[in-house]
């Protein structure tokens, strides 16, 4: 299966996600916010970021065009508890690969991994 980063400032939503896609087989590293998880994609390369939208440091957004920046081949599904189709829209301008509804819902979030992996996401 897939090596994820999950980047989420809520330790909560970071555990939630990390039961529900270990659960599926995948592998998991965790970043608490923005900076800590634009160094830990420089190192290992994930096959996949979970990437929460709102954080306090950087915003989910901010983060996404820096990893674009850094690797525009990089594999990004949004997460976010904000229904504003405007947010969709700046990530999908930015080029996130998936978009997830937060709180995390095991069947969603499965299956926007699965697709922004399998090459069928949003704006890619």
């Amino acid at each position: 299966m897939a090596n994820i980063l999950v980047v989420d400032d809520s330790a909560l939503s970071r555990r939630v996600s990390r039961r529900i896609l270990e659960g599926a087989g995948h592998a998991v590293t965790e970043a608490a916010d923005g900076l800590a998880a634009l160094e830990r994609y420089s190192i290992a390369r994930p096959d996949l970021v979970l990437l929460d939208v709102t954080m306090a440091d950087l915003d989910g957004l901010e983060v996404l065009r820096q990893l674009r920046a850094l690797d525009p081949a990089a594999v990004v599904v949004m997460a976010t508890a904000d229904v504003q189709s405007s947010t969709r829209v700046l990530a999908d301008e930015g080029g996130a690969s998936g978009f997830v509804p937060k709180p995390f819902e095991a069947a969603a979030t499965l299956r926007a991994v699965d697709a922004a992996l399998a090459g069928q996401g949003g704006a890619k």
